[in-house]
């Protein structure tokens, strides 16, 4: 199938890379703001009966859905015959049941949206809590690319005797991957969230791994609370300086300044989401799912 990639803005830098691996020619969109903060888009590039990749990292995702949308119908009205969506970080998770009287359940209504406008999905460990795929909130068909084995890879190639720190028990499954590809120990501790949006992290007992350097692992990292709160234990146990390692380097204003001030060494993040931290790159790992769609 004729297939071309388009990337919308901020997430050139992966489509570009993935085009490389793929082979899928990159193609050009014209995009800014008008004065009043609507969007503008141009595709530059001939969509009449190919197959369209769309890419399109989804962090900060209420100023990305709008453009995501009008381009997927925009390819479509220009011929496109298929369009999908290739979105390393997937937006609107958490909010999975609805915990408070009147809540809207807003991953169901994101999932519906974006089912109906792309056929396919391709996207990095989303954070399934209560969903045990992303089916059953999801109308299209849909691969989910696991990071463990380039954590793994990056933590053998760079942490002197590793030992991975879980923040919760929520963790502990794919902390134990990872832990289990870096030939490394790992360590679960218990987070309990407070009514006030503090987070406490249980203090483990680490004299066993004092000679170890501790690599935190989390999925998403936004305020950087919860790393926050699983490093302090750490130093002050006198271990060396924790790494922090992210699938999803969200990074909320000041989070990774307050993340040195309580201790830790090097921030080390996949390229899910653009980030100064960025050193693991995942584009790889996506490409056997995107042929699978695309081509």
């Amino acid at each position: 199938m004729n297939t071309l990639m388009l990337a919308l803005p901020g997430s050139d830098a992966f489509a570009g890379r993935l085009s490389e691996l793929t082979g899928i020619p990159l193609g050009r969109v014209e995009s800014h703001r008008f004065p009043d903060g609507e969007a503008y888009l141009r595709v530059e590039s001939d969509c009449r009966d190919r197959s369209l990749v769309l890419v399109c990292t989804l962090d900060r995702p209420d100023d990305k859905l709008l453009p995501l949308i009008f381009l997927a119908d925009a390819v479509r009205d220009l011929g496109a015959v298929r369009v999908g969506l290739v979105a390393p970080y997937l937006a609107y998770m958490r909010q999975d049941r609805r915990f408070q009287q009147g809540e809207a359940v807003t991953s169901r209504t994101f999932a519906g949206l974006l089912s109906r406008y792309v056929e396919w999905l391709v996207t990095v460990d989303p954070h399934l809590h209560r969903y045990t795929s992303l089916a059953q909130i999801y109308s299209i068909p849909n691969r989910v690319v696991h990071a463990a084995e380039p954590l793994a890879a990056w933590i053998k190639a760079h942490v002197d005797r590793p030992v991975l720190i879980g923040p919760d028990e929520e963790s502990k499954q794919w902390i134990a991957a990872v832990a289990e590809r870096a030939a490394a120990p790992y360590v679960v501790l218990r987070k309990v969230r407070h009514a006030d949006g503090t987070v406490e992290v249980s203090s483990p007992d680490l004299a066993a791994q004092r000679k170890r350097t501790p690599v935190v692992l989390d999925d998403i990292v936004s305020s950087a609370g919860t790393m926050i709160e699983t490093v302090k234990p750490l130093v002050a146990a006198h271990m060396r300086p924790p790494v922090c390692l992210a699938v999803h380097a969200l990074f909320s204003k000041a989070a990774e300044e307050k993340l040195r001030r309580a201790g830790a060494g090097r921030i080390a993040s996949t390229t899910t989401v653009p980030h100064a931290s960025n050193a693991i790159d995942i584009a790889p790992l996506l490409v056997p799912a995107v042929k699978e769609f695309a081509l």
